[in-house]
């Protein structure tokens, strides 16, 4: 019988994707990937395994997402072991809900495996815990866009007044806005906050205060855009009550 098994790549560095996705990659007769996953996963395919890329990005849809899902329920049916290889977690803005309400609509078997989310994994690497005893509690993680590319209905208002940490994921584009309504919610204009972008091969961010640290990458005489590092999505990170002494690039 076939079967559609939703694989989280994790946050682009290739060797932090789970031994049971690597394990499925390499048995697959067909796999769906994204443009956030590593190109280096691919290299665990069989050589008779069918690559078909769906990735996306701003402006730019290979295919859109009820294309992929009828995609998926297609393949199903004509082949064995499918894999749908999504960046970091397949649940966490991943659209993986989608997808498996397809695949459950058509009667089409399916298993999710998770993987490592950028949410998590980007603060980690800059040496950052998400949560610290005594100092944050929890965190937030949020999309900082709609889907028009505007920033998202978020809850400032939350966020400012508690100690948690607070994670702004594809954030680079509304930095800005990001910075300048927290600031109208109550937040300290001289909250400690990073900014952390990608890409394949390094990781690299910038740190400083939550009101200067959006304009100083606005002043960079190159974009900090192309900057990157093990995970896929931009982020910027506020803490309440941390308190740190460096700042500047890391």
């Amino acid at each position: 019988m076939s079967k559609v098994y939703l694989v989280g790549a994790g946050p682009g560095d290739p060797e932090l994707i789970t031994v049971r996705g690597r394990e499925l990659l390499s048995q697959a007769d067909c796999v769906v990937y994204d443009r956030l996953a590593s190109p280096e996963l691919l290299g665990y395919v069989r050589e008779d395994c069918e690559l078909i890329y769906v990735g996306k990005e701003s402006g730019q849809h290979t295919l859109g997402q009820s294309e992929i899902n009828a995609l998926l329920v297609e393949r199903a049916r004509e082949r064995d072991l499918v894999v749908r290889l999504k960046g970091g977690d397949p649940f966490v803005f991943g659209r993986g809900g989608e997808e498996i309400l397809a695949l459950i609509e058509h009667g089409v078997d399916f298993e999710v495996v998770p993987g490592v989310s950028s949410a998590t994994a980007g603060v980690a690497a800059a040496g950052i815990p998400a949560t610290h005893r005594g100092i944050a509690g929890g965190f937030h993680v949020v999309t900082a866009h709609d889907r028009r590319n505007r920033l998202a209905d978020i809850d400032f208002a939350a966020m400012a007044r508690g100690s948690d940490t607070c994670i702004f994921l594809m954030g680079l584009g509304v930095l800005g806005e990001i910075a300048e309504r927290l600031a109208e919610a109550g937040m300290p204009a001289d909250m400690d906050a990073i900014v952390i972008s990608r890409d394949k091969k390094s990781a690299r961010g910038r740190s400083g205060r939550l009101q200067s640290l959006h304009r100083d990458l606005e002043l960079s005489h190159r974009p900090f855009s192309w900057w990157g590092a093990w995970w896929h999505c931009e982020s910027i990170l506020s803490r309440p009550g941390r308190q740190r002494e460096r700042s500047g690039v890391f």
